[in-house]
């Protein structure tokens, strides 16, 4: 009886797995058919439809050419790696604060970050234009910068995670050598968060990679678009090019992909490290 239950167990789990996996692959492969079709093909054809023709690749070099995709990913690239390594000191530094003094206000303060994370973004975009507009930034590449160095929640309850699990007395064996707070922190604690960094870049840095809201609001000029950006050049009130669209979401999910298959182990350590330290 047990055994009949352990293998009805085991099969639904996979089962499910199976079904969680075909529900997430489906848009994707929509996708990269549609990339592959001709304008009239992916008009008479169904989304599930393969291509007639599996190397047909006109459509991925009207996007990366017309698009300017390179561009967009210049753009993006100088954006991503200024934010995150930005937002990633702001957030290990402003954990090393709360974790390390006790002082009054620090509950308040973790619950302002908590209350932030609550109020719909969209209903302070006014006041944050703005601000950006008076701080004379709008279309240029520091207008998002500025948006996205905005620490969330997320990341310094992960650095606060790691910091309990690093013990006081490294910080007071520093000081007794004479070291200061920022010693102590840059050379000490920053090396001891490298997997909390690691998983904070890769989630800040997807983040910043697919959103749209932002650059298409504060970066209009279409020397500053970036990869997500590029992607609207070929939606039009007169129609859209929906399999050149397709062929430039399959070009812009390659880098991602790739950086995160790389890195995969150092996010699940850093979340799984994190949730028990």
């Amino acid at each position: 009886m047990y055994k009949l239950k352990y293998t009805a167990a085991s099969i639904f789990k996979y089962l499910s797995l199976i079904i969680a996996a075909f529900v997430v692959l489906i848009p994707i492969v929509v996708v990269l058919f549609a990339s592959l079709k001709t304008g009239q093909e992916y008009a008479n054809s169904s989304p599930l439809q393969p291509p007639t023709d599996w190397f047909n690749f006109a459509n991925y070099k009207k996007a990366f050419i017309d698009g300017k995709m390179l561009l967009g990913f210049a753009n993006t690239i100088f954006i991503v790696i200024v934010s995150i390594v930005g937002a990633t000191l702001i957030g290990s530094m402003i954990a090393f604060v709360l974790s390390r003094f006790k002082f009054r206000g620090s509950k308040l303060l973790m619950g302002a970050f908590l209350l932030a994370t609550l109020i719909p973004s969209v209903t302070t975009q006014v006041a944050t234009f703005k601000i950006i507009d008076f701080l004379h930034l709008v279309d240029t590449r520091f207008a998002p910068i500025l948006l996205y160095l905005g620490t969330d929640i997320i990341a310094v309850y992960i650095f606060l995670q790691f910091l309990d699990s690093i013990s006081e007395s490294l910080d007071e064996s520093a000081m007794l050598d004479g070291a200061s707070y920022f010693t102590i922190f840059f050379r000490i604690i920053l090396p001891l968060l490298a997997p909390a960094i690691v998983t904070v870049i890769i989630v800040k840095g997807v983040n910043i990679y697919n959103d749209f809201y932002t650059p298409f609001l504060y970066m209009p000029s279409q020397e500053l678009q970036v990869v997500s950006t590029a992607l609207f050049k070929f939606k039009g009130p007169y129609g859209s090019q929906w399999e050149v669209i397709s062929a430039a979401i399959i070009i812009s999910i390659i880098p991602i992909t790739i950086a995160f298959v790389s890195l995969q182990k150092y996010i699940y350590n850093g979340f799984s490290q994190g949730s028990v330290k």
